[in-house]
């Protein structure tokens, strides 16, 4: 190839992305800020973040386990499910509760599929309290223990296909990336009114006091005024669209430091008490999940889980005429 084909090629313009791609980074524009089109060679500067955001993504999600089945018969003979509801009517007002399944459900590709599926999110919860447990032969009721309970049970993304799930699942994981730096870029603009409030303050004093004030409380006034005017320059300056396009770009490329799984092994027995150390209980069962961790350290357990359509049109039901009844009270 000769210098001048290559300097040819490299001129080139970038092929387009392909449709998948497109669509995600519509989607991250428009989260972002839609003024940011407007910046020339913007899809081409975020093309290859977007696509590693997205492959991020998608790993995450094929790392979740499942689908597991959620049902009465489940509750009995699993011990996960078994930990995550405290008793099997809790899976029903689980069901009973949910909004979005209720839309889902009455959408006419739902009626035809025995069962559906989604994401199961779950808050882990552990306290100490005192209670029986037998001590050589000993039974003693002033025992300290820990107790692993789960609170918040939610269904995320209900669907009758579970690859279609699973897609909704990746959508979702980006847009909490998205979330994640759009709360960064709000605490940039936060501090620039705050920066612009306190500069406008110490104008108006030093004005007001003119040459009264002391020397040293002048100079210390005109430091001030200093230091304000450079901090608020930087925040300025990090809040410019060819900045923002930079950020958002190291953000998406490092996607891990805001959204990530962490495994979890806790033994516990059948009344739900960590067993610290191994022990004669054979009711004692090692439970293993994922969690999965948001930039602010919020914690969910999280799995694909698979659930009769019909034992969710029943719970329903309960719960509406559970308000039927309590309205005519």
């Amino acid at each position: 190839m000769s210098f001048f084909s290559a300097v040819a090629d490299l001129l080139k313009p970038s092929p387009p992305p392909d449709a998948r791609l497109q669509a995600a980074l519509d989607h991250v524009i428009g989260m972002v800020d839609p003024l940011l089109r407007a910046m020339p060679n913007l899809e081409r500067q975020l093309a290859p973040a977007v696509e590693h955001a997205l492959g991020y993504c998608a790993g995450l999600v094929a790392a979740l386990p499942g689908p597991i089945d959620i049902d009465r018969r489940a509750f009995g003979a699993d011990p996960l499910i078994h930990a995550l509801f405290a008793t099997a009517g809790d899976i029903d007002e689980m069901l009973g509760r949910c909004h979005k399944l209720q839309d889902f459900l009455e959408q006419p590709d739902s009626f035809a599929e025995e069962h559906f599926f989604a994401m199961l999110a779950a808050r882990r919860q552990q306290k100490k309290q005192f209670g029986m447990a037998q001590q050589g032969d000993i039974i003693r009721n002033d025992v300290a223990q820990e107790i692993l309970y789960f609170s918040d049970q939610t269904l995320v993304e209900p669907g009758s296909d579970p690859e279609l799930t699973r897609e909704r699942l990746r959508t979702k994981a980006l847009e909490s990336l998205l979330h994640s730096f759009n709360a960064h870029v709000d605490a940039l603009r936060r501090e620039r009114q705050s920066l612009r409030s306190d500069a406008s303050v110490e104008h108006a004093q030093f004005a007001a006091q003119g040459k009264s004030m002391e020397q040293h409380l002048a100079e210390s006034h005109t430091r001030h005024l200093a230091e304000l005017d450079f901090r608020l320059r930087q925040n300025t300056e990090l809040l410019m669209p060819e900045h923002l396009v930079d950020s958002l770009c190291d953000f998406l490329r490092t996607p891990e430091t805001a959204l990530f799984l962490r495994p979890v092994n806790i033994t516990v027995d059948r009344l739900g008490v960590v067993q610290k150390t191994p022990g004669d209980d054979i009711s004692a069962q090692t439970l293993s999940f994922p969690e999965l961790i948001s930039r602010d350290r919020r914690q969910h357990i999280a799995m694909l889980v698979r659930i009769p359509r019909q034992d969710a049109l029943a719970a329903l039901e309960k719960v509406r005429d559970r308000q039927h009844r309590y309205i005519l009270i």
